[in-house]
């Protein structure tokens, strides 16, 4: 069983938005997988994939309509299937369960770049940086998540080098968009952290302290 790890943490509250259904069997052990919405204050919401082992969800059995908190880490899978997308981002649940709160979503992460920044702007003119964040895993794994800074933490973060080690606080957020596949146009999921407050941190020994 995998430890939890200080550099990826995860808590999120809100509703369950379908039946949880069988992802995948791993050793033995049979995980779902089933979405969480949660709501933002500005009315939109953000659509994000749990994943769960079996024995975690029998504690539970969340029914439609729930509203349940959820806190683990956030994993990425890299797709070769060639079907959909190819980084796949869920949530990786530790503890479920119900909840009478009010909708949250809270990520912390500690890693370090491991793709040149990418700034650009919005249409509406405002700055913001596309990062790529590895973050270590136990057996010599790692997660490779894509997070974005907005104004002046992106103009700072559009000047840092790959193999920076960044502490990333924010919020998983979905964001449609569409993409053109064999001339037809094609609704497709981003998922990405969007960093509330960055800040520089020294790696030692291959750990992020």
């Amino acid at each position: 069983m995998d430890e939890k790890w200080i550099n990826n943490s995860v808590e999120l509250t809100g509703d369950l938005g379908g039946r949880p259904v069988v992802s995948h069997v791993s050793r033995d052990e049979v995980y779902y997988i089933f979405p969480l919405c949660i709501h933002r204050l500005s009315g939109t919401s953000d659509t994000i994939n749990i994943m769960a082992r079996r024995s975690l969800m029998e504690q539970v059995t969340p029914r439609a309509a729930s509203k349940i908190t959820v806190r683990g880490e956030l994993r990425s899978f890299n797709n070769k299937t060639g079907c959909g997308s190819r980084l796949i981002i869920t949530v990786f649940a530790r503890t479920i369960s119900l909840s009478e709160g009010e909708d949250a979503n809270h990520v912390a992460l500690h890693g370090v770049l491991c793709k040149p920044p990418n700034l650009r702007r919005t249409p509406m003119g405002r700055e913001i940086c596309d990062l790529m964040l590895a973050i270590s895993r136990r057996y010599g794994r790692s997660d490779y998540l894509p997070c974005i800074a907005w104004g002046q933490n992106a103009v700072e973060a559009s000047g840092w080098a790959v193999g920076t080690g960044l502490e990333v606080a924010g919020r998983i957020q979905s964001r449609k968009y569409i993409k053109l596949e064999n001339g037809f146009s094609v609704e497709k999921t981003a998922f990405e952290v969007s960093a509330i407050t960055l800040r520089l941190i020294e790696e030692k020994r291959g750990s992020v302290t």
